[in-house]
């Protein structure tokens, strides 16, 4: 191992840039509740809003071309390389974990991960079959198709028992199945707004009456176009359009609804927000949401599998979704099979904004390649890079832990796992589906199961999702500088562990312990400690700074613990031992903590040494004092 110490000693991130059951969202739902995977819970509101809204407030002062020059990191139309060779036409390709700097051996555990749940989870198969796609930059490194896309006939609720077509009838997964994509449907809707922002037809913050003079009453006339996209209008989760018989009847139940909060003022996850602003696209651009979804976003993008209302050639290609027979569901249509299991979004006739859009994992996988990309895949744009700051940018400061951009989810380790950061944005269908985004990787990962085949009952929570978020975040590697191993913690919910120096003797108060380290914890649910203690038995924690590698002011950490994202980058640092400490044997431990259901990335310690003026007390790269260092639930990792 390296013997520099310091700044020098500090490792770098990747090397080559191509380059028990979770929860489910509080809202899950009941019989002919179709409201995708958000949450109904309300938060109460905290932090006020800071400089992440000023898009929002640029846009709704000036339109699209004051943000465009204002965000930070809009540099035109043409942003960093990454934007510019898309804009030369380079597509997505298969290829191996090495060419996407990926991890062969955690990337093939994302599968196994996803192949899992095929079995008892933990009664029930959680899904009858699914699509996983993993890639990094423009390679995809692992598509993979396990399980049935058709597999059942019938289910009887009162026996909770199943009918199975005959072997020979079942179709089993391919790469190519057709999902119902369920809620991701809102993402689609969200960058059709956006679009329409860039235009100037479309302000950010300007009342949604504005453009739908028949959204008023009871305190909506207030709502705007904003909080449509970050659910927080106040409105409630859904609304029963399914029994009403006639589109006018559907559209009267839809002004009929009154915010149940003051808008503005909680975060409630609702498919009526997507509903009234496909409402509001309509109206402004004279076409239909899947005439848009066609012309603005797949065709340009060549996504030829995904649209709303697949044809009746499609049906053999699609993974059917639910038995729908009352009382779980709202309707009695039996097997659903390519057509839209959303009860509301069927009774739109299959086009609604919240649910309704078909696709396969390929085309997703070019959404969001289009999207880390500045909005632009294989020459053709459908957005303005300042335009997909948006999508990413968190304006629901105020309700803290439902971070939201326009459209698109933030941070939720619940279904992206490890693969959460403040920069990660996704979303989640109900039938089964999600999609996750790491700029700060420059990674995607999709994982498409029908789930509610053959009936809704049989899952909750997340489980799969977070499984191969977390192997799939694994897959991407952390590098040290010396291109060597460090001390990793591992990232096992609800598990601790310790890396303990032998015992030192400092004989002055200006020794002190320097190392490198890099962390990603769940704020509050994990933790990297430094500690200290005379006799091994009772701990203390030893206050320390830190610095980014990549230069800044250090930070410091008086409680000896850090915790959250360290910004994917290692830190130097820093810890004094203190006059306490001077002519005392003293033994010192790296602990880390993950109390939660869920975790980050873990932490990494490397290159530890402890050093007083003109005496080296311990260095790991001796091989002696290497040998001494107690390591419980850590291990050594090149990756």
């Amino acid at each position: 191992m390296a013997a520099d110490t310091g700044a020098e000693a500090v490792a770098e991130v990747g090397t080559e840039r191509p380059d028990d059951i979770g929860r489910e969202r509080p809202h899950d739902r009941g019989a002919g509740s179709e409201g995708g995977e958000g949450g109904d819970g309300v938060a109460a509101p905290g932090r006020g809003p800071n400089r992440r809204r000023l898009g929002a407030r640029l846009l709704a002062l000036g339109g699209v071309l004051v943000l465009h020059a204002a965000l930070p990191g809009s540099a035109g139309a043409v942003g960093g390389p990454a934007e510019r060779r898309a804009l030369q036409g380079l597509r997505l390709r298969y290829g191996s974990a090495r060419q996407a700097g990926l991890s062969e051996q955690h990337l093939e555990g994302v599968a196994d991960e996803a192949r899992r749940f095929l079995g008892p989870s933990p009664e029930h198969p959680y899904y009858a079959g699914a699509v996983v796609l993993a890639g990094r930059g423009r390679t995809i490194a692992l598509h993979r198709a396990m399980g049935y896309a058709v597999r059942y006939a019938d289910y009887d609720g009162r026996a909770d028992r199943v009918r199975e077509f005959p072997a020979a009838e079942r179709i089993a997964m391919s790469e190519d199945t057709v999902f119902d994509l369920a809620s991701l449907t809102k993402l689609f809707t969200s960058v059709l707004a956006v679009q329409q922002m860039e235009r100037g037809r479309l302000e950010l913050e300007a009342p949604v009456r504005r453009y739908l003079p028949e959204f008023v009453g009871g305190g909506k006339e207030i709502i705007t176009v904003r909080q449509l996209l970050t659910h927080t209008s106040g409105l409630r989760s859904w609304a029963p359009f399914y029994q009403e018989s006639t589109r006018e009847g559907r559209l009267r139940l839809l002004w009929s609804v009154r915010p149940q909060e003051t808008p503005g003022t909680v975060y409630r996850y609702s498919d009526l927000n997507l509903i009234a602003l496909q409402l509001l696209l309509e109206r402004i651009t004279g076409r239909t949401l899947d005439t848009l979804l066609r012309d603005e976003i797949t065709a340009p993008l060549g996504m030829h599998r995904t649209r709303y209302n697949p044809p009746l050639s499609w049906r053999r290609v699609i993974a059917a979704t639910e038995v729908q027979r009352p009382p779980w569901s709202g309707l009695d249509r039996g097997l659903v099979w390519g057509e839209v299991h959303d009860e509301n979004a069927y009774a739109l006739g299959g086009v609604a904004g919240h649910a309704g859009v078909f696709g396969t994992a390929w085309d997703l996988a070019v959404l969001a390649r289009a999207l880390l990309d500045g909005g632009v895949y294989a020459g053709k744009r459908i957005l303005r890079p300042a335009s997909v700051e948006l999508l990413f940018t968190d304006y629901n400061t105020a309700f803290p832990g439902d971070d939201h951009g326009l459209g698109f989810e933030l941070y939720q380790h619940w279904y992206m796992g490890a693969m959460a950061t403040p920069h990660s944005a996704g979303h989640t269908g109900f039938t089964g589906t999600s999609l996750v985004l790491d700029p700060s990787t420059d990674s995607f990962l999709i994982l498409l199961g029908n789930s509610v085949h053959p009936v809704r009952t049989w899952r909750a929570g997340s489980a799969p999702r977070v499984a191969v978020g977390n192997r799939f975040a694994r897959a991407v590697p952390v590098r040290t500088r010396h291109g060597g191993a460090a001390w990793f913690s591992g990232i096992q919910p609800g598990a601790s562990g310790t890396l303990t120096l032998p015992p030192l003797g400092p004989t002055t108060a200006a020794a002190r312990l320097r190392c490198a380290v890099w962390w990603d914890t769940v704020p509050g649910e994990g933790a990297l400690h430094l500690e200290a203690s005379a006799d091994g038995e009772h701990w203390e924690p030893l206050p320390f700074s830190t610095l980014r590698s990549t230069g800044g002011t250090p930070e410091q950490w008086p409680r000896g613990s850090v915790s959250g994202w360290s910004g994917r980058v290692w830190h130097r640092l820093e810890a004094p031992l203190a006059a306490a400490w001077a002519g005392r044997e003293v033994r010192l431990r790296f602990r880390h903590t993950a109390t939660g259901r869920y975790v980050g990335r873990g932490a990494y310690v490397d290159v530890v040494r402890v050093a007083e003026p003109g005496r080296l007390l311990f260095a790991e790269d001796r091989p002696a004092d290497a040998d001494r260092i107690e390591a419980i639930g850590w291990t050594r990792s090149t990756d």
